[in-house]
């Protein structure tokens, strides 16, 4: 089993940038296919991104994806997700999570404890 830690989160001015991170350990990272959701308050949870285990395949999830840039450092054992041009929508918490047969929600065995996104208009 790999244990997820999200940093990266923050308030911010809407039309900023952020880079998440998740670290991840305890397992072969590059077995794992990797995903961000988030939360909104009041919302769901959400798919955000996904990213297969080499890295070489992306997928998004939401609209607006132009936003987001899923990315992952199998060395470092580490995903990241860039968001740009912050909107105030984007509130919420931001997890990652890991399968290692996939990144479809059933899939996700393991799951981060996520970072606090709040952006300011």
């Amino acid at each position: 089993q790999v244990q997820l830690v999200e940093s990266g989160g923050g308030l911010v001015q809407a039309g900023g940038s952020l880079r998440l991170s998740c670290a991840a350990s305890g397992g072969t990272f590059s077995e794992y296919a990797m995903a961000w959701y988030r939360q909104g308050p009041g919302k769901e949870r959400e798919p955000v991104a996904t990213i297969s285990w080499s890295g070489h395949a992306t997928d998004y999830r939401v609209s607006e994806s132009g936003r987001f840039t899923i990315s992952r450092d199998n060395d470092k054992n580490t995903v990241y997700l860039q968001i740009d041009n912050l909107k105030p929508e984007d509130t919420a918490l931001y997890y990652c999570a890991a399968g290692s047969t996939g990144w479809d929600l059933h899939e996700l065995e393991n799951w981060g404890q996520g970072t606090l996104v709040i952006v300011s208009s």
